[in-house]
This record gives C-alpha cells, structure tokens and sequence, in this order.
C-alpha cells in the first residue's frame, strides 16, 4: 500500500512498505514542470521522466504515479473550492435580487389592492358613475398611470433635459417599480448558474421585456458595451450619436439615430430617433436609458430614412449597480411600440408583437453578451484555430452583419435589383460598390490577381408549418449534401482565392465527406462558431477541375430546443486554408423565425438524427422526448434563404440565372425535408430512416457492454436495464468509440468523452478514419496486434500517443480494442476504450 501525504507545500512525503520519502524541492520542481505540461501522464511519460531527470532515479515509478494523483486531486479540491466560492457571491447577490423583486412585488399586490377598493367605492355610489375629468389618475389593465403633466419643451439644452429626467423616472419605475406588470418569462428559472430573472410585460403598450442579472464587470465597463449596440445586437446595422450635451449633474444627454435590419424579405427595415440619458444616482448606481422623439414633444427630428419604418421607443434602458466584492447588478429594460400594421404583412405581426421574442432578441442578447465578455477577461485563452475568444466572436459578428447586409440590399451600400425573370419567388440582388469588394478581392496568389468585381445575392422566403425551426436548422447542418450542390459549393470557393472562375456546371453525386471542427460555442451553448471541411470536392478554374478540400466558415444560432420564441440561423462563407483576420467573407445561409411559441406535443426526439438524442429517452419511452417537443414546437415559422455569389461582371446574367436556379432547388429541398419532419408525415419519408445494419443506440450498447463481458470476463458498465446502458456508456469516463470492420475503418459511434478527446461530433465521427488518430508508432502497433483483435476477441495495448480531429496529442495510459458481436454472434464493429486520456 503506497500513498501520498497532504500539506499546503509541495514537498510531500511518499511512503512505501511502512518507510516515508520526503521529495527534495529540486525533485518537486521536475514533476511539478511534467505536471503543467502533462498533468496525466501515461506509465511511459513517467518512466521517461525518470530517464531524463536523474534526480528522481530513486523514486519508484508507482510513488511517482501517486504524487500525480494527489496533485490532481489537490487541483481539483482547489478548483472546487474558487468554483464554490464564486457560486456563493453569485447566490447572495441573487439573493439580494430576489429580495427586491419581492419588495417590488409587494407594492404590485399593494396598489392593486389599493385600486380594487377604489373601483368598488365608486361603482357602488351611483352619483359617482360618470367619470371624474378632474381626477389625475385612471385604472386601466390592473395599472396605475399618472396624467401627464409636462412642463414646455423643445430642442433647447433645457427642454431636453426635461425630457431627459423624465424618461429616467419612468425608466427606473419599470425597472424597479410597478408602471409595467412583469410575469415570469416561460422557461426561465432563476438560479447560480442561469442568465438572470427575466420577465416580459402582461397588459401593458406595446411589447416589453425585463431582466436582472450579475456579470463580472464593472459599472463603466458594462454602460461601455452596452451604449456599442450594434457589438452585441445583432439586428443593429448603426447607431450614430448626432449631437452630446452635458448636463449639470455630470450626465450627458445624446441624440442618437439608430438603424435596425429587417430579420426576412418580407419586413421592412426599421429607424429609432432616440434620447440617450447617462447619469449616476445618489447610491452611486450608473443609469442609461433611451426613448423615441417624436412631434408632441417638440423637441429636435430626425427625417425618416428611405426604405426605413419609424418605430418607436417606449422609456428603456440599464440600471447598473456595482456588486459587493466586483462585478456589476444590471436592470435591463426594453420596451418597444413597434410597426404600423399596415407595414407588414398579417402572418408576420405576431414577430412584432411577442414580448418573449423581443425578451430573446434583445433583452437577453445583451445579457449573454456582457457574460461573454467577462468569461472572455477572466480566461483569456487561446482556443479554436490558435485564436484568442474576442477574435473568433469578432468573426461571428461579420458572418452575421454579412448576411443582413445581403439579406436586406440598401441602397446606400450600392445594392441594386434586378429585373425579375417572370416568377417573383426570387429576389436578385446586385453590388459592385467600390466598399463592397474590398472585401472580396484581396488575395494575390502565383501571380493571378482576383477578377472578381461584383457580388451577387439571390433571396426568398417562405411559411411553414408544422415544423420545430431547431429540427429543421439542424438537420441542414449536419446533412449539407441533402440541399446543396457540390459544384456551387466549389466555384464559391474559387471565387474568394486568386485565379479567374468559370460557371459551375452542376455535378451530381461528387459529395465528399462533411467534417464539422468546433471552434468556439458561446458560455449557454446558444450560438456556435464552426469549421466545415468538404472532402473531395472539385474546386473550378478555368482550364481544369481539380479535386480538393473546401473550408467553409459557419455561425450556427438557435439550436437549443428548450428556448421559446428563438429565432434559427446557420449562415457559412467559404474560407481560404489560411484562414487570416482579413479573408473576404462572403455570407450565405438561412435564417427560420418563429411566428409562435404555441406548446406542440408532438415528438422530434423520435425524429433525431444520431444516438445521442436516444440519451433523453426515459424508460416510461417518449415521456421525455414529448416535454422536449412542447417547448420547440412551433406552428408555424418563416424560413429566409440568401446566397451570395462573387462573380466577374460580364457574367452577370448567367450568374444570376444559376442563382435564381440555385435558390428555387434549395426551396424544394426544403420542403421535401420540412415535409418529413413533420409530425404528421414523419417515418414515411424513406430518406430519414436509419441506414440497413445500423442498430439503434440502445442495441449497440448493449453488444458493447456484453462483448466486454464475454472476452475480458469483466463488467464494463454496473448498470441494468437498455436505457441505463446506453446512459452509463455515454457518460463514461473513458473515451469509448466504435469502428467499422472495413478494409479502412472509420469511426461510427463515439460516448461523449470519445467526442471530446477527437474534438468532434457525432456526424463528423463518420467521417474520421481509425488510422488518421494514431501516430507512425501507433499504427505500426495496430497493423501488427489487429489479427489477434480478430482471433481472441480482445487486445490490450500500452499507454502512448494518439491525434484528435484537430491534430491534437493526446496521451493514454493504456487501451484496451475489442470485437462487439450482434444476436447472431457476428463481428459488427470494433470498439476501443481509452483510459485516462488527456491533452499534451
């Protein structure tokens, strides 16, 4: 028995057959470097430490073992106890959060009481039943609205700080007292590790939303990022400050003009003529709120905008308080009376009208965006591609921008319409503005500059019905080659490199595999920045076809089924294999909006497309998935489609029939697939069935766990029951994968610590070869041992060196392969666990 003693110091004694060994500091130095670059090393690291480092040659191998076990655990304890730590400041000011939303509460029930008893005293009096004109108050909806009494305004310093402390009065009653009756936002639970309290109005003018959170900045920082609306909004095209004044009590007042982009072709843009109020309260809390101007205030205008509708801004804004050992408390308020319904058409009202959707959009965005921010300053890592967090959610912010940009055609950016082809199903679009192609022919490659001097952009949009958006969004990401065409996907390609392009010629059936490289995901999960990398596919020059990788760069938004109201989007641009800051990025994509969060209880589990969904299934069968469905239904969405096209323009007709083309194809494919999702037609569309051979999950982990069984004579998982097997099999800590007995295998099911050492995904596992994972070494141990996994049903190999998907090392202290056989005792696939795995 061997262990390890504990002190607050790393010179820790090692005790061995009753005898202690105190480590010298020069011996603590040496595992503690091994311990920062490989903090689980296999037995042939340590063995190698040894080697290289003579003054540990009187250290048995397994004392060494230990003392990275207790240095991991100590690691961990400490973790731990900063992550409890930081837990318990985050209860107690949601503590402090939730005593005041009961305080604000209170005085609700209150005045409502209040004015309950008013409104009885006077239906009872019937000499008081006409309605008294001199009364300075009214009851309407359950609230309490004062009369107007408004001293004389107008443009001057004076009038508009009028209007300025008015605005903050009736701000600060929304966002700490009872002009507006908040309800609970559906789905929304407050709690250590959630966004915040959020709540949307019940009654009230117009749609609003509210929410209370914590972030790790400061006051000033926070009031920074939040007055930089378009950084975080991603519907903001601009928000110009026309004019600043300063007022006497250290506040500045702002006139500001700001510019949204219209979310479908089937919605105008719209326009705010704002007053921006900055102050600080006499606690010392950091005030900004917003309101429209308009003509019964008489105070400055603003000429409305072509194109543009005027909507207006009801008193909103962010209360900002500083937190007790740092941070920031922050109220938001949005508030909005939005379009003229003659403006848009009748099915999309309900867009305009949903305080959960604007609560989504905007309330919460910001929320989310002041979070990032924070997690970004606290651990600036480098992540995805050798990119620092900011850069990659500076990338995201073009893919986005690009794509509104597109999507909403101004004139002021040069975007001009075609003339229609007869069928106005799909709007063409042309841009050959100087400032638009900056961005499209930078590169100079092998002496051939870009000939590419216009942008192209074909759009449509469409209803549907019966279709959850995250269903549909994600079937598109993970089964591109269901829509696409390969060769548009190629010539898009060219078209961002050097070197003339010719037309796409379209060429069924030249898919190459689809490879999804995760580079970065937002803290919730909400939005995800990946790689996807098309194999084989022909990329066109003029003179030749060649076949080569195309990289395609791609934001994915709105896949989380338990969000109400989210609105999904998966837009890509194809990238260069550099992948620099400054590569063209030319946006293409969908957008779906929801039209209603209406409770759907129908069951898209079942209509999963990989083994993890069957994880969610309870043993009382579809009981989970249909809680699932009730909160990602929806019946009835708008889908938005946009592609762009780079092209010479001597070109422009022909590129814009084969854009015309191009989007009609895509509409159908969306239909077909919208079609099969539906819950009335789904399991009739042959397409969507799993492919022959293929077992379900529940199966396939049951032949995992008995062909372990049978050939080590071991348990592998301590469970009973299909369900609780295919649970303890994907949370295993291990990393479990499977492979096809092929003559060049490839991965077919990974557990989620399998996902995690490759970096990748379920789909993208497919497309992953057994022998791109090992080094020169591992794969000359594998081709040698391969037979006896074939003959004796197992293998065991020793600790070594191993690639993720990204090129990663990764380290194994050992492995263990073995065959996994079917009911009729057939070899089906090979599995491989393995154990205690890390990054080098």
């Amino acid at each position: 028995m061997m262990a390890v003693s504990s002190s607050c110091k790393d010179t820790k004694i090692a005790m061995d057959n009753g005898k202690y060994v105190r480590y010298t500091p020069e011996q603590v130095e040496a595992l503690e470097r091994l311990y920062h670059d490989c903090p689980k090393p296999s037995s042939m690291r340590r063995q190698q430490l040894i080697r290289e480092c003579p003054i540990l040659s009187n250290i048995e191998p397994k004392q060494i073992k230990v003392w990275f076990q207790n240095r991991r655990c100590r690691e961990k304890q400490r973790k731990e106890a900063s992550r409890l730590q930081a837990v318990n400041r985050k209860l107690t000011a949601m503590n402090k959060l939730l005593m005041e939303e009961n305080d604000r509460l209170q005085k609700q029930v209150s005045q409502l009481v209040y004015e309950n008893t008013y409104f009885r005293q006077h239906t009872q009096n019937a000499t008081l039943a006409t309605t008294d004109t001199s009364c300075e108050s009214v009851v309407t909806s359950g609230q309490h609205h004062l009369t107007p009494q408004h001293p004389p305004r107008d443009a001057s310093p004076a009038g508009l700080l009028s209007i300025a402390e008015e605005t903050l009065t009736e701000f600060l009653s929304k966002a700490t007292g009872t002009a507006v009756e908040w309800v609970q936002m559906p789905g929304m639970k407050p709690g250590p590790d959630s966004i915040g309290i959020v709540a949307i109005s019940h009654g009230c003018t117009g749609v609003a939303a509210r929410a209370c959170g914590l972030v790790g900045l400061d006051p000033t920082r926070v009031a920074e990022i939040l007055k930089d609306r378009p950084s975080w909004y991603r519907d903001c095209r601009s928000a110009e400050v026309v004019n600043v004044l300063p007022t006497g009590n250290s506040g500045t007042i702002e006139l500001l003009y700001m510019q949204l982009y219209a979310p479908t072709t089937l919605a105008p843009a719209r326009d705010f003529w704002l007053l921006r109020y900055t102050s600080v309260l006499e606690d010392g809390s950091l005030v900004v709120c917003e309101r429209s101007l308009n003509n019964t205030q008489n105070g400055p205008s603003m000429p409305q905008a072509p194109h543009f509708v005027r909507a207006e801004m009801l008193p909103s804004g962010y209360l900002i308080r500083p937190c007790e050992g740092g941070g920031s408390i922050i109220h938001i308020v949005d508030h909005i009376v939005d379009l003229e319904p003659w403006s848009i058409p009748e099915v999309l009202r309900p867009l305009y009208e949903s305080s959960t959707i604007l609560a989504q959009k905007t309330t919460m965005a910001a929320l989310r965006h002041l979070r990032q921010i924070s997690q970004e300053v606290s651990q600036p890592n480098v992540t995805g591609w050798g990119r620092r967090p900011a850069a990659l959610r500076a990338l995201s912010q073009r893919l986005s921008r690009g794509f509104n940009e597109a999507l909403n055609g101004f004139a002021d950016e040069g975007w001009s319409m075609l003339e229609s082809d007869g069928i106005d199903d799909v709007t063409v679009h042309v841009n050959s503005s100087p400032s638009k192609m900056m961005g499209a022919q930078l590169s100079y490659a092998n002496g051939f500059p870009s000939m590419n001097n216009a942008v192209l952009c074909a759009k449509a949009s469409m209803l549907l019905q019966d279709v959850p958006p995250q269903l549909l969004l994600r079937f598109l990401r993970e089964h591109r080659s269901e829509w696409a065409d390969s060769s548009i996907d190629a010539y898009s390609a060219a078209a961002v490199k050097a070197g003339p392009c010719g037309l796409p010629v379209p060429r069924a059936g030249n898919f190459g595999g689809q490879v999804i490289l995760p580079l970065a995901h937002t803290i919730e999960h909400e939005e995800f920045l990946e790689v996807i990398k098309l194999e084989n596919m022909g990329h066109y020059r003029e003179d030749m076809m060649m076949p080569t990788d195309i990289f395609l760069l791609q934001l994915c938004s709105g896949v989380d089924e338990n969000s109400v109201g989210t609105c999904a989007e998966l837009v890509f641009a194809p990238i260069d294999a550099s992948f620099s800051d400054d590569a063209p990025i030319i946006p293409s994509g969908f957008r779906i909006i929801p039209l209603d969060s209406g409770k759907d209880a129908s069951s898209p589990t079942n209509r999963t497309l990989d083994l993890a969904s069957a994880l969610e299934v309870g043993p009382t069968g579809n009981k989970a998935s249909g809680d699932l469905s009730a909160q990602s239904g929806s019946t009835k969405s708008v889908i938005t489609i946009a592609f762009q096209f780079a092209f010479e323009i001597h070109l422009q007709e022909n590129i814009a029939t084969m854009a015309r083309q191009y989007v009609r194809s895509i509409i159908s494919s969306v239909q077909r697939v919208a079609l099969a999702l539906s819950p009335s037609r789904f399991g009739s569309h042959p397409g969507l069935r799993p492919p022959p051979g293929t077992p379900e999950a529940h199966t396939l982990a049951r032949w995992i766990s008995q062909s372990y069984r049978c050939y080590l004579g071991a348990e592998l998982l301590k469970t009973e029951g299909s369900e609780s097997i295919l649970k303890a099999l994907w949370h295993h800590s291990d990393a479990i994968m499977c492979c096809s007995l092929k003559a060049l295998p490839v991965f077919t099911f990974a557990n989620q610590a399998g996902l995690d050492m490759l970096e990748t995904t379920l789909v993208a596992l497919q497309d992953i070869t057994l022998e791109k994972i090992f080094d020169d070494n591992g794969r000359k141990t594998l081709c040698s041992e391969f037979p006896q996994i074939m003959q004796q049903g197992f293998m065991c190999l020793q600790g070594g060196i191993c690639l993720s998907s990204m090129g990663r090392a990764v380290s194994y202290e050992r492995a263990v392969a073995w065959k996994v056989l079917n009911e009729e005792e057939n070899a089906h696939c090979i599995c491989f666990m393995f154990i205690n795995w890390s990054f080098v």
